[in-house]
């Protein structure tokens, strides 16, 4: 497998991540944002909305993060990940949801105007990151994983851009929760870091 990969991105890091997690043996291929790689004809030929990350796996080519994700987990019959009972399924489905709505629209948002200049209002995306962690804080309380009693892909996905929420000035420091829950998932056999850049509050560290 080859994943077309921004180290800046939380969408590839959360599919790098996965693949690390499950052992697959890929390739990454660094896609050039800052000058335009990803709109380059090549590229939109794996990708039409030109957005990173994107997965070839032989003939087949699988963009969006979820989306991979849900792929991988498929392929590989990682049950534990991406339960096939209806209930499971249901209670993951639910937090993939909320990783392309709540946290994108929040968390990632605000990271988003600090790390790249996104032309969105801060004060209202901070308001939705911290709406959206207290809920994930109430979730985790008793609860050592999102959605099931083990972790599943609805950690994979929340995880990214929650751990560098501070680079978009929202601060963690009231979510005892949510900073455990980080370090049960970088505590995982094959964890793989999200690169960090000097923003927001991470500018004090």
């Amino acid at each position: 497998m080859k994943l077309h990969h921004f180290p800046l991105s939380g969408h590839a890091h959360r599919a790098h991540l996965f693949l690390s997690l499950l052992g697959v043996e890929h390739e990454v291929s660094i896609v050039d944002l800052a000058n335009g790689a990803h709109k380059s004809p090549e590229f939109l030929k794996l990708n039409p909305l030109g957005q990173v990350p994107v997965l070839e796996d032989g003939d087949v080519v699988i963009a969006d993060s979820i989306a991979i994700m849900t792929y991988v987990a498929k392929k590989l019959g990682a049950t534990d990940w991406l339960p096939e009972d209806a209930e499971g399924a249901a209670k993951v489905q639910k937090w993939l949801s909320v990783a392309a709505g709540q946290i994108a629209y929040g968390v990632c948002a605000a990271r988003l105007i600090t790390v790249f200049n996104a032309p969105f209002n801060a004060e209202e995306v901070i308001a939705r990151a911290h709406s959206i962690l207290a809920q994930i804080e109430s979730q985790l309380s008793g609860n050592d994983w999102i959605a099931l009693d083990h972790p599943t892909i609805a950690d994979v996905a929340l995880y990214s851009y929650i751990a560098n929420a501070p680079e978009g000035n929202v601060d963690l420091a009231a979510y005892d929760n949510v900073r455990a829950w980080l370090k049960r998932v970088e505590a995982l056999p094959g964890f793989v870091a999200f690169e960090q850049s000097v923003a927001g509050l991470r500018k004090a560290i």
